[in-house]
């Protein structure tokens, strides 16, 4: 049973003095320049220090990160760790977020004496080794990788204090939910747990209901408000024109850069082979892939040795790219939330963005 759902409004009156977190994080967070609390660290950072298990509805740029890293380092900083075996374990379905979120625990963790592994692609692993033969209060992973190393008894998961599980709307678009579920069930004697995911599909609905201790549910809403430096354009079309019009527009508008939004995992593919077809440098970017090829395409678009980039919305979000001139909804999105999303990509860092999104005359009568 859910413990009930909390609407959050902004806290301007909140401070982070009045959290009830240590003097070392604290003074962490005030070296930072931060004083308030966002709304998602206003309401989640007390229920995890209460330590109950939380289901938290918020998406990248609400200040989640902190919202449990925070509290973790608190609740972690009394204790020592036991050699391969973690005290607490965060699972993030990219090795660009788990560096983010490893990024997080330096920032508020530095007067602290904690240890920090992470376990992705492209980190040196003979160090990180090293650090879980020792024992590590943090343990930051993917979800393929964590397992790879369990297999082969380099860790153990019988003493995990705390559990996050964090984008889980985008483990399920990337197909680790079975690999997550695996990994619940070997933490046998799991402490407090907490999820995090910008929408509640079906199967994270069903994973929070089967694994969680009757969670408290925290929702921050998405800030529906569109970058004042983008220009919208929409370009009626019928939808068999669909791909010819997308070849057309770039050559029309002049638009050598853009990421091209998808409804469907499988129109990603379709369009990203039409594309390359007319001889255009397009990568495409969805679930079907493995984490070491998405990560390569999204590198490779941020080095800009990729020109237009296909994604669905869960794939492509967390993308910060500063001089993304245009966005190009192939489709409308299916909740306005999704076109913010979609269009933040572009007009940014002051710049000026164009997002052009392809409708159905029907859809724009």
């Amino acid at each position: 049973q859910r413990q009930g759902l909390f609407l959050t409004d902004n806290h301007p009156t909140v401070t982070f003095a009045e959290l009830g977190l240590r003097e070392e994080i604290q003074q962490a967070i005030a070296d930072a320049g931060y004083v308030h609390p966002t709304p998602i660290q206003a309401q989640a950072i007390p229920v995890v220090l209460d330590g109950k298990d939380v289901v938290g509805i918020a998406q990248t740029g609400t200040g989640k990160t902190a919202g449990f890293t925070l509290p973790m380092l608190h609740r972690l900083a009394a204790g020592r760790a036991r050699a391969r075996m973690p005290r607490s374990l965060i699972l993030s379905p990219t090795r660009e977020l788990a560096t983010q979120i490893s990024a997080s625990f330096e920032t508020y963790g530095k007067h602290l004496n904690l240890t920090m592994a992470l376990l992705i692609g492209g980190v040196g692993m003979g160090d990180q080794e090293k650090l879980l033969e020792k024992g590590v209060d943090v343990l930051i992973a993917t979800p393929g990788r964590l397992l790879d190393w369990f297999d082969r008894g380099k860790i153990l998961m019988t003493s995990v204090e705390m559990f996050v599980i964090d984008e889980a709307d985008r483990m399920l678009d990337m197909g680790f939910i079975p690999d997550v579920e695996r990994i619940f069930q070997l933490m046998t004697k799991r402490g407090q747990t907490l999820l995090f995911s910008a929408t509640m599909p079906k199967e994270v609905r069903r994973l929070a209901d089967k694994f969680l201790n009757s969670p408290v549910e925290i929702e921050v809403a998405r800030p529906s408000t569109r970058a004042e430096k983008v220009v919208d354009v929409v370009v009626p079309i019928s939808a068999v024109e669909r791909r010819v019009a997308v070849d057309r527009l770039l050559d029309i508008e002049k638009i050598s850069n853009a990421i091209i939004f998808c409804n469907r995992k499988r129109d990603v593919s379709m369009v990203n082979k039409f594309l390359q077809r007319q001889g255009r440098n397009a990568q495409d970017i969805h679930g079907d892939l493995d984490q070491s090829q998405r990560q390569a395409t999204l590198d490779a678009f941020k080095a800009g040795k990729v020109d237009y980039l296909v994604a669905t919305d869960v794939a492509a979000r967390g993308l910060d790219i500063v001089d993304l001139p245009a966005v190009i909804n192939l489709d409308v999105p299916y909740h306005p939330d999704d076109y913010v999303h979609r269009i933040g990509r572009t007009g940014r860092a002051g710049k000026e963005g164009r997002a052009f999104t392809l409708a159905d005359r029907k859809s724009v009568m």
